[in-house]
């Protein structure tokens, strides 16, 4: 449990960072497939709507949950991810003190 883990960690923090802010702009390259089928439905079930001259409502809130529920995704992946990363610096400077304490002087 080294600096090693904590570089990982820190490298998958900032993707994970990068796919929030993705995702906030209404990108949809972080979704994963599993959402993007269920963008491109409720997309093509507006599109139908508006063919038969209806309302879009429908679609447009599906998108806007879909859209959140994976913001809540990636938020808890990056919580998940700061806590693990709390937890190997702790562990790291237990160690490093047990070290040092254990010394001849």
């Amino acid at each position: 449990m080294g600096n090693s883990d904590i570089r990982r960690l820190d490298r998958e923090i900032r993707a994970t960072t990068k796919k929030l802010e993705a995702v906030r702009r209404g990108e949809w390259w972080p979704l994963t497939s599993r959402e993007r089928l269920a963008m491109t439905r409720a997309m093509a079930s507006g599109a139908r709507s508006i063919h038969r001259g209806r309302s879009t409502t429908g679609a447009e809130d599906r998108m806007d949950s879909i859209g959140s529920a994976a913001e809540m995704r990636l938020n808890a992946e990056l919580t998940a991810l700061h806590g693990e990363r709390q937890r190997l610096i702790t562990e790291a400077a237990r160690d490093k003190a047990k070290k040092k304490s254990s010394g001849w002087f």
